[in-house]
């Protein structure tokens, strides 16, 4: 009954209720950080029904930040949260979409692969779901080893029309795997009335809904601005099925890093062991440490983008946290609008970022506020289309290159050029140079500080880079590129400025709590350093 499952690994599976956007992904992620303090080697999937194929073609301003995986994949941005809370590296199996399932049922169909079945979603887009989740699972650690326990995040709300062939897969599940070999987390939102008075009707209309699925809440973590009361709890064991210990209070906390240790509180471990059959091993507190660290600092970093919208930046936001608590310094940040910033405002910063992204709009205003932190000795860090525009902005003010712009915007000298198998390609989906490349540093330069190797290895997502016909007039001019792969430029930096550090990758995808990015670190101790000289 069991056989095609195996019996390696445990699956946990996250489900939402009521509406979006309750925390998900942070929930599945604080699960899997619990169970890694014990010992545990967890990985992750997380499923989006949409039928995109991948994040990549997906307005950020709607969907939030594009993650990107060391093998290329754009996947969703909770990925980035279990990169992150897991500190492992995922790959595109571990990002399942309706679109990704749904084409290869179709070429297996187009194949010939089904001998004349009529295929339906069930039996053929389930079982499609359910290899993929499975294949995943199983997949490699760099170390040969394989996981103990994966986590599946079932995007988006339960009753969604696009979620029912992952949720009849998910129910299938139940049923192939052993009974201590699968679990169900239900994350539901527990609202207060103007009394104060919390709300456990939204939770049964959703548990209610999973129910009608063929599926069974084993965990309730119920999502509320205050921590749920006994009594509540009560009544949700009551009307859901599920004893007291399995109803878990996730109140809105000041950092998410900090929803593992007020899960543990509620004792989700012990609910967890029972269920799938797990050793007690001694907790690793190191986790816990890090996050606990008091801050002795305080810098403001302003960030000048075109979005107003935070989570499309989520991870230089989490990078800045975690070079921050390394230093023992908060980094509080100012969301400057590129096209509507007080110029004169930019002096009262301590450090000045600007973020990657597309488009013309909002162009200009970025590389104003680079002149301003070049020419002010304000500690500046560049990101994918922050350092090309620092590339511009110094073309156009020190190399004499008056009207130097990027091939993306239009007419001008072109010092920032498409790169050359872009050309011609038409399809916008993962064409770009995307995912680990390596970088060789040159010696006795702020990246080779920074880093402390010669050679290293970040991820990437753009489509153009310094024109190579001009870096010899860059370089004349002043211009550093400390870091290259072969003849692209990947790191620029000015050795006469306290810190002027840009970069063609994006660093903040490798960046973890506990191993933050070398070029996060630099930026905030600079511009620790940059406050206490004010």
């Amino acid at each position: 009954m069991y056989s095609n499952w195996g019996d390696l690994v445990k699956y946990i599976i996250v489900t939402g209720g009521v509406m979006s956007g309750l925390g998900k992904g942070i929930t599945a992620a604080s699960v899997g950080r619990i169970l890694k303090n014990r010992g545990y080697r967890v990985t992750a999937v997380k499923i989006d029904p949409y039928l995109n194929i991948d994040a990549g073609t997906m307005n950020p301003a709607q969907h939030g930040e594009v993650f990107v995986l060391k093998d290329g994949s754009e996947v969703d941005l909770d990925l980035g949260n279990y990169e992150r809370f897991l500190d492992i590296e995922l790959s595109a199996s571990h990002n399942i979409t309706t679109g990704k399932v749904y084409r290869t049922v179709i070429e297996k169909e187009r194949r010939g692969d089904f001998l004349g079945e009529t295929v339906q979603i069930i039996p053929h887009i389930t079982d499609q779901i359910k290899t993929c989740i499975r294949q995943a699972a199983e997949e490699e650690f760099p170390d040969g080893t394989k996981a103990d326990i994966c986590l599946v995040e079932v995007g988006g709300t339960v009753g969604d029309i696009e979620s029912m062939p992952f949720l009849e897969a998910i129910r299938q599940m139940r049923g192939e795997l052993p009974p201590h070999d699968y679990i169900l987390i239900h994350v539901t939102l527990i609202p207060a009335d103007t009394m104060g008075d919390m709300k456990t009707k939204p939770t049964q209309h959703s548990v209610k809904a999973l129910r009608e699925l063929g599926l069974h809440a084993d965990i309730i973590v119920g999502r509320s601005e205050h921590p749920i009361s006994a009594g509540t709890k009560r009544k949700i064991s009551a009307f859901c099925d599920l004893p007291q210990s399995a109803v878990i209070s996730a109140a809105t906390a000041p950092d998410t890093y900090a929803v593992p240790m007020e899960m543990e509180k509620e004792g989700i471990a012990d609910v967890l062991s029972a269920h799938l059959g797990l050793d007690k091993k001694e907790v690793d507190t190191t986790w816990y440490r890090i996050v606990n660290k008091e801050y002795t600092n305080r810098i403001t970093v302003a960030i000048v983008s075109k979005y107003g919208i935070e989570d499309v930046y989520i991870s230089i936001k989490e990078s800045l946290k975690h070079a921050g608590r390394s230093l023992s310094t908060e980094v509080k940040i100012a969301w400057l609008d590129a096209e509507r910033y007080d110029r004169a405002s930019l002096k009262d910063y301590d450090g000045i970022l600007i973020p990657g992204g597309f488009g013309k709009r909002g162009i200009e205003g970025k590389i104003e506020a680079i002149r301003f932190a070049r020419e002010n000795n304000i500690p500046f860090l560049g990101l994918c289309l922050g350092f090309q525009l620092a590339t511009v902005e110094y073309a156009r003010n020190k190399a004499g290159i008056a009207d130097a712009t990027s091939e993306e915007f239009g007419e001008g000298t072109h010092v920032i050029a498409i790169l050359p198998e872009q050309e011609g390609v038409n399809e916008l989906g993962g064409t770009m140079r995307l995912g680990n490349y390596t970088a060789d540093i040159r010696e006795g330069t702020l990246c080779n500080k920074l880093y402390g190797v010669k050679q290293i290895t970040e991820r990437h997502r753009h489509r153009y880079e310094v024109n190579p016909h001009y870096i010899p007039t860059l370089e004349k001019a002043g211009l550093v590129f400390s870091a290259t792969n072969k003849n692209r430029m990947e790191c620029l930096e000015l050795p006469a400025h306290p810190f002027y550090f840009a970069t063609q990758f994006h660093p903040e995808f490798k960046s973890r709590p506990t191993k933050p990015s070398p070029p996060y670190l630099g930026f905030v101790e600079a511009c620790r350093a940059n406050k206490r000289t004010k």
